[in-house]
């Protein structure tokens, strides 16, 4: 069986992403205070799933917020002037510093939280402990009947990446958001040193713009789209023999990359 061949990433640019959203604000609490938020906002909750919108005129799914998820209005949105003037705020996620649009009829899904989101503080060994289940998350999601859904986070249907990133939420690690930022996030590693739980991303020389969570035996499970992909999760190989679609991910197998911490906001 031929393994994937790496596509060379010496040209590679950082690129901005999905809806421009890896800038960060974030609340402050006492200086004292371990990976606190940093600046003065009020935190929420959500009380119900949430579509976060790449733009004001709530036309494309940038990312979603489940149930519990904590957030924060930036500087330049107000309530008041929303609920008059506008369709919609923009907020930023405090567990990914993820930023995205806020219908205003969805306001009402939202409570202010009892104190400031802090973020989990994992160790490398710690976070093996949980890898297992992780794993076993995507495989539930794939045995829901589901499809791909660009911007999707939450249960049935989910992206690429917000597949991982729900996967390692549900056992308390998080993740940046999109592919090209878990792939910054991650521990390089060769293919040659995956293990189960490890990601590998695919893209092109400049950019990762997919991934998937490892199972061992050159296998991994994914959210592919319907243009390459299966429309939903799935398991493939890394494998220049395999299926169509097998071939199709090989090609532009990028790197691999180990979750060695949980992201913190900055």
């Amino acid at each position: 069986m031929k393994c994937c061949r790496i596509i060379d990433t010496s040209t590679q640019i950082r690129s901005t992403g999905r809806s421009g959203v890896f800038s960060v604000l974030t609340p402050k609490l006492s200086e004292s205070t371990a990976n606190s938020p940093k600046t003065a906002h009020t935190h929420y909750r959500s009380l119900a799933n949430l579509n976060l919108y790449d733009s004001p005129a709530l036309a494309r799914l940038a990312t979603q917020a489940a149930v519990g998820r904590s957030l924060y209005f930036t500087a330049t949105a107000t309530i008041a002037a929303a609920q008059t003037t506008q369709p919609a705020l923009e907020v930023c996620l405090c567990e990914d510093d993820y930023r995205g649009w806020l219908a205003v009829s969805d306001l009402a899904y939202l409570t202010i939280a009892n104190k400031p989101y802090q973020a989990i503080v994992l160790s490398e060994v710690e976070i093996k402990t949980r890898i297992h289940s992780a794993i076993a998350f995507a495989h539930a999601a794939m045995a829901q009947p589901n499809e791909y859904l660009w911007g999707g986070t939450v249960a049935p249907n989910y992206d690429c990446s917000g597949l991982m990133q729900a996967a390692f939420a549900s056992v308390g690690i998080w993740l940046p958001r999109d592919a090209y930022q878990q792939e910054a996030f991650t521990q390089a590693i060769a293919p040659s040193e995956l293990l189960p739980g490890d990601l590998v991303f695919f893209g092109s020389p400049v950019k990762a713009t997919h991934v998937g969570l490892y199972l061992g035996e050159s296998s991994y499970i994914h959210s592919s789209g319907k243009d390459q992909g299966r429309n939903g999760i799935g398991i493939d190989r890394l494998s220049s023999e395999g299926d169509r679609i097998s071939q199709t991910y090989c090609a532009q197998l990028r790197g691999a990359g180990r979750v060695v911490a949980c992201y913190q906001p900055q």
